[in-house]
């Protein structure tokens, strides 16, 4: 009797919830066991003996990669971004690139709108005032915050993930700008959002909430000149990509107090350097990328992941692919 041979797929990561099980069950499966990601070489020597790769942001699938990985046949990203993979060269090899669209909108914009709520109302300072035994009194004047009912929240880029924070402004009475490069008419009445130039939301804006991808476009979207082109005193909130702001150019808007704050999710480098200026700026809310990490958005990216690989390595169309013009 024949042996079976099965696909040799590589992780680059242990993943929450059950897929890598499912997907154990059908594949030749490696998992890289660290908590940090394999190093590039570690992943080039992976990957040249690979089929299918699972990879997370912090994996670049480029050129030199898949010259040394002639047995590829699929790349699936356990996110929805997929700048770090170079699609134009997966596709010239016919290799189709899987993401996982949709499945975080929701858990994304809850915390967008946390890091909002957090840092207009220094909730991140207070905690550690009061840890530090600092807290003597009531005062009238401690920990003054910044209004987020009635104020004026500008979206720039009103995809999913924008659009399902607009509908969370509304809940506080926001008035709601955005900029995006076709008009959304069809959310425009439901969101009460009115679509505006760039030069008109920096100025007019309380808070400005980013959700673009990253790409050669949108790379410091919000630069020097953004930056000082923005109300005084308004806040920040980036739950994109770090390469969307210009990061020297806000930590010296911040400096300057002309910038109330800012909230991060994602910075220019990641992990952010222990001696960066954000880390001591007490008008920064920094979190470790985390607006998709809850249990069952986890749960659900690592399963639509493996749907996707599964389906290349079967020859057929992922059900979320990033290159459909591979399956005419």
């Amino acid at each position: 009797m024949s042996r079976i041979v099965r696909p040799r797929v590589f992780v680059t990561r242990q993943l929450p919830g059950e897929a890598l099980g499912r997907l154990g069950g059908e594949v030749d499966l490696r998992v890289w066991e660290g908590e940090l990601p394999p190093s590039r070489n570690e992943l080039l020597a992976e990957a040249a003996h690979a089929e299918g790769l699972v990879t997370l942001l912090t994996d670049r699938v480029d050129a030199e990669l898949l010259a040394r990985a002639p047995g590829l046949r699929a790349v699936s990203n356990v996110a929805v971004g997929y700048d770090n993979i170079d699609v134009r060269a997966c596709t010239d090899r016919r290799i189709p690139v899987g993401n996982t669209p949709g499945v975080l909108t929701e858990t994304t914009a809850d915390f967008a709108f946390a890091l909002l709520m957090g840092l207009s109302r220094r909730v991140a300072e207070a905690d550690a005032f009061v840890r530090a035994g600092k807290w003597r009194t009531w005062s009238p004047t401690l920990l003054l915050g910044t209004d987020i009912h009635g104020a004026t929240l500008g979206i720039v880029g009103l995809g999913a993930i924008g659009a399902a924070v607009a509908r969370r402004a509304r809940g506080f009475g926001m008035r709601v700008l955005y900029v995006s490069r076709q008009p959304r008419k069809d959310l425009e009445a439901e969101l009460g959002a009115r679509r505006v130039d760039k030069r008109t939301l920096l100025a007019e804006s309380d808070v400005v909430s980013l959700h673009v991808p990253l790409s050669a476009e949108t790379r410091h979207w919000l630069g020097r000149a953004e930056l000082a082109a923005m109300k005084p005193g308004a806040l920040l909130v980036n739950t994109a990509r770090g390469g969307v702001v210009d990061q020297d150019a806000l930590i010296e808007a911040l400096r300057e107090g002309r910038l109330g704050g800012a909230a991060l999710d994602v910075m220019d480098p990641e992990p952010l350097p222990a001696d960066s200026p954000l880390m001591t700026l007490p008008n920064v809310l920094l979190a470790p990328h985390i607006a998709s990490a809850s249990h069952a958005t986890r749960g659900r990216m690592a399963s639509m992941a493996v749907d996707n690989l599964l389906a290349a390595l079967e020859g057929r169309r992922p059900p979320h692919c990033v290159n459909p013009e591979l399956f005419p």
